[in-house]
């Protein structure tokens, strides 16, 4: 038997296969199988190609649309939630993302689905794959090869060597560590104060006690600019104009004063406050002033009276203020939990906001997107919420895990940061819409109470009731004329997670 076996295994190599003819079906009971014994030359015609088409139903994928398969990679959504645990800590304190799975995943796509495929998934076309064909065929469809396939040592294809040659951006590194730390005796650990603001000339502004203190970024000369010792009283909240030439001192009396910076002098001094002013507020010669009275004074220093308008809204102590990029409304944040929103003209709010369940200190405009609204809530509420101003909707919720101190939002890019108290004392940098940690940094042992944005929108200064002020760099900085889309890299997996 064995010797039967090994003289039809010598036959069978020594006999060019005979292709199957298409009229006949493959497994079906109408064919005819030649003799075993008999030779036949195979039948080629130069004008057509020969098909070979295999006589068991094995199915094959090459001739389908694989977009399918990629359903089951982790969406944008899953991709931003694991980008906190994929964070790499490195030696000087950085913080920046490993970006290995991506890649990975990048390059499998270009073998499997060729470059267009790539181009299409970096203009986020959301557009579903046409289902014009069989998940399974039987027929496959050759690719085109590169004609010097053969002799490349690259274990994947051109285009996927192209895209691994392509630029790439240098992926943005955030230290964890303060690069300046300055010492703020009898900084007040007081919620409801506003002591920290930084001006457009690069000038940041400290109340201190009694006094205020201006300290210059450009040559670190402090200078003292008030003192209000003398009628006994202390500073409540800072303002700076948007020129940066004079700075609004709010006072625990309930008096709002106006400095010129460069003279160290006061310039005015408004009344009409009951209470001691703990937020401020400016649009262009309009300043705004939050008292612990309930009241909302609306003051023009173009004019000699007191104010030219008064708010009522809040039934307790208005301790956030912020005017939108266009001054067109302004945002109201109190111990009430209430979020209100005036315009120019109106006298009572014409948008009330409920859902925080603290005091509301915490506010700041989207210089990004006209509307867009960003607030935070104390100690029992814990959360960031976002809302459309001009439709009136509610977007987002966020639960931060501590008292929302601060927030402001980034110039440069669409990122906000935000402080926090009770009971982690953190920084934290968040990318927006889908509101991924971008860092978390620590290093105040008290509540971070105040925040203030250097005018090139890249580092933020921010002062705790430790009485330290701590510099970070958290921001890139403005895009310049080469920073375009188009030559943007097919592995810049940042831009594609906003």
């Amino acid at each position: 038997m064995s010797d039967l076996d090994a003289i039809y295994e010598q036959r069978l190599m020594a006999s060019p296969r005979r292709p199957v003819s298409e009229n006949n079906c493959p497994g079906g009971g109408g064919a005819q199988s030649p003799a075993r014994g008999a030779i036949s030359p195979a039948r080629t015609s130069p004008a057509h190609k020969r098909d070979v088409i295999s006589d068991r139903f094995i199915p094959s994928r090459g001739g389908a649309n694989l977009q399918a398969s990629f359903a089951l990679l982790p969406d944008e959504q899953t991709r931003a939630a694991r980008a906190s645990s994929s964070r790499v800590a490195e030696a000087d304190g950085t913080v920046k993302e490993d970006t290995g799975l991506d890649t990975y995943s990048l390059l499998l796509k270009s073998e499997l689905l060729g470059c267009d495929a790539m181009v299409k998934d970096k203009s986020d076309d959301k557009t579903p794959a046409s289902p014009q064909k069989n998940l399974f065929r039987f027929k496959s469809s050759r690719p085109g090869r590169d004609e010097n396939a053969p002799y490349s040592r690259s274990p994947v294809g051109m285009d996927s060597q192209r895209l691994l040659g392509s630029p790439r951006k240098t992926p943005r590194k955030i230290s964890t560590v303060p690069y300046k730390v300055l010492d703020a005796p009898a900084l007040q650990d007081d919620f409801y104060l506003n002591l920290v603001d930084w001006s457009s000339l690069n000038v940041l502004a400290v109340g201190l006690g009694a006094c205020v203190y201006l300290w210059s970024a450009c040559t670190s000369k402090v200078t003292k600019l008030c003192d209000l010792a003398l009628e006994e009283d202390n500073v409540t909240s800072v303002s700076w104009t948007g020129r940066g030439t004079h700075l609004a001192v709010g006072t625990h009396k309930g008096e709002v004063q106006i400095w010129d910076a460069s003279k160290c002098q006061k310039m005015r001094s408004m009344m009409g406050h009951q209470a001691r002013v703990g937020t401020l507020s400016w649009s262009g010669n309009m300043l705004s002033s939050g008292s612990r009275d309930r009241s909302i004074l609306q003051h023009d220093v173009r004019v000699p009276e007191q104010y030219v308008a008064k708010l009522s809204g809040h039934r307790q102590e208005v301790c956030g203020l912020k005017w939108s990029s266009d001054g067109q409304q302004l945002a109201s944040g109190g111990n009430d939990n209430k979020l209100f929103v005036w315009n120019m003209h109106s006298t009572s709010p014409v948008l009330r906001f409920n859902d925080h369940t603290a005091a509301v200190k915490a506010i700041a405009w989207s210089p990004h997107q006209n509307g867009l609204l960003a607030s935070g809530g104390g100690t029992a509420d814990r959360c960031i919420r976002f809302w459309n101003t001009t439709t009136s909707a509610a977007l987002n919720c966020v639960d931060t895990g501590s008292q929302v101190c601060n927030l402001s939002w980034s110039k440069n890019i669409n990122e906000l940061v935000s402080t926090h108290g009770y009971s982690q004392n953190q920084i934290v940098v968040w990318r927006y819409p889908n509101m991924s940690k971008v860092v978390t940094l620590t290093g105040h042992t008290l509540r971070v109470l105040y925040l203030a944005l250097s005018p090139d929108s890249q580092t933020i200064v921010t002062g705790a009731g430790d009485e330290t002020l701590r510099f970070w760099n958290i921001f890139p900085g403005p895009k310049t004329k080469g920073d375009s889309g188009d030559s943007s890299s097919l592995l810049d997996f940042s831009s594609r997670i906003r």
